[in-house]
């Protein structure tokens, strides 16, 4: 098969540090090979723009609503859309029939169809033969609105879990329905799209999991005193008020226990002072958004990485920590079970619950050579079903298959 032609990449802000897996994506596809054009609805803050790989992707994405804040730039989108007046007038049907009830969300609506407008102006203007996007809510309504108007089809990577709590407002369904195809990123994330969508569009959700890079990481062995280590939004949704309070209970007993959070987020000065009154603050550092680079470094001076999450997808910070070879702890949340064997390559625990958190905790920091089985498990596991290059090389082969109408591949390679 022949490359596909020139890739458009779409997302609400592009790069940012708790979405590296997108860039990596977008990485491999290019070592196939494939052009791809980086766009984002948002221009990332500078708090995300965490190492010099994501600066230059920052600096080489289009940004749409930038260029929609042009009077010029979207009076022009607009007249050379209109110059096909049936897409347009299809398009801007679409935008009103899938709106959600409400003045407000009537006026959101418009708003993302002027942003269609510039992004079906910058498909056109490059060449673009096809357009992707990652995470299924607004940005992905940009590009179902981009693609009507530009003839351009479009496919999108659904993640979760939250747009499966609200898939009627987000109108899962019709942008299954006009995806050439659907990238889910677990079992779980199919069995929720094959529920919001009829029978006749399942064979066109196929799973591709979310990578990484495993040489990118050290399963060498550490010692020292033990260490655990979070990565992730400091979000509500992350349940790290559960960790504080596992880690308070474990103090007495682990007094020499560091734990470090990387992340950031809305949750930071609350969870800062819950772990000050918990007596917490010689235990836990707060540390900050890192690099890929730094987050790799950071996992050879750990002993295990726990994720008290109450909802997720299959967390890539778990895949990073796997690949560098340690044990993960985790809650037993939508697609985890799919990456994460328990008694196996870690431990899952119930969301909520601190008890079953401590215990899990002090089986894995007091039993030096089950940590070793369970982090050679870990990378296996990695190394066989997540791999960057592995998956990238599948979805390259989506793009091929789907741009050349040929046979329907299967739901994985």
């Amino acid at each position: 098969m022949t490359r596909p032609g020139p890739i458009a990449y779409l997302t609400g802000e592009y790069p940012r540090a708790t979405d590296t897996f997108i860039q990596r994506e977008v990485a491999a596809l290019r070592a196939q090979g494939i052009t791809v054009r980086t766009c984002s609805i948002r221009r990332t803050g500078p708090e995300h723009l965490v190492g010099a790989e994501q600066i230059a992707e920052a600096a080489a994405t289009f940004h749409v609503l930038e260029a929609a804040m042009k009077p010029l730039h979207l009076g022009c989108a607009t007249l050379h859309a209109m110059r096909h007046p049936g897409r347009f007038a299809r398009a801007l049907a679409l935008a009103w029939r899938v709106a959600p009830g409400g003045v407000r969300a009537g006026l959101w609506q418009m708003f993302y169809f002027a942003e269609a407008l510039i992004l079906a102006h910058f498909i056109r203007r490059e060449g673009i033969a096809h357009l992707h996007n990652h995470i299924a809510k607004a940005s992905c309504t940009v590009a179902m609105l981009a693609s009507e108007l530009s003839g351009v089809p479009y496919s999108f990577t659904l993640h979760g879990p939250d747009i499966f709590f609200a898939p009627e407002h987000w109108r899962l369904d019709e942008k299954i329905a006009r995806a050439r195809f659907v990238a889910c990123i677990s079992e779980f994330c199919r069995a929720q799209a094959m529920l919001f969508s009829p029978r006749s569009q399942w064979d066109k959700l196929h799973i591709v999991h979310c990578g990484i890079e495993p040489a990118r990481y050290d399963p060498a062995p550490r010692d020292g005193p033990p260490h655990l280590m979070f990565v992730g939004r400091l979000a509500a949704v992350k349940g790290i008020p559960v960790l504080l309070e596992a880690l308070a209970f474990l103090q007495p007993r682990m007094p020499d226990l560091q734990v470090t959070l990387i992340g950031d987020g809305p949750e930071r000065a609350r969870l800062e002072r819950d772990a000050a009154d918990l007596g917490l603050r010689e235990m836990v550092a707060f540390a900050g958004y890192k690099s890929q680079a730094e987050v790799a470094e950071a996992l050879r001076h750990t002993d295990a990485l726990v994720l008290p999450s109450f909802a997720e997808g299959v967390p890539v910070v778990l895949m990073e920590a796997m690949a560098a070879g340690r044990p993960v702890i985790a809650t037993s949340v939508a697609g985890v079970r799919e990456l994460v064997e328990d008694g196996v390559s870690g431990f899952l625990v119930h969301p909520g619950d601190a008890l079953t958190l401590v215990e899990a905790i002090t089986r894995v920091l007091e039993d030096p050579e089950r940590r070793a089985r369970m982090g050679a498990a870990g990378r296996a596991k990695v190394e066989e079903d997540f791999d960057i290059g592995k998956e990238t090389v599948w979805l390259g082969r989506l793009f091929e298959v789907y741009a050349e109408a040929t046979a329907q591949p299967g739901k994985r390679p």
